[in-house]
């Protein structure tokens, strides 16, 4: 068996600076992505985009992929 990653941009807007509960409920997803660069790419744009909103933050995670010969 092989392995492969794939990555993802997930976070949004959070109700409080304790950064628990999404505002809306669910993360906003963005991916995936085959390289981390890619994904740093993504991450950045949309930290920029909401650096004014001291409740926004986003994280990339990684997914692992186990796939056949």
């Amino acid at each position: 068996m092989m392995t492969k990653e794939r990555f993802w941009v997930v976070g949004g807007e959070y109700s409080c600076l304790a950064f628990k509960t999404l505002k809306n409920g669910a993360p906003q997803v963005m991916g995936p992505y085959e390289t981390r660069d890619e994904a740093r790419a993504a991450w950045k744009r949309i930290s920029d985009e909401t650096r004014s909103c001291a409740t926004a933050r986003y994280a990339i995670a990684t997914e692992q992929l186990t796939l056949p010969h």
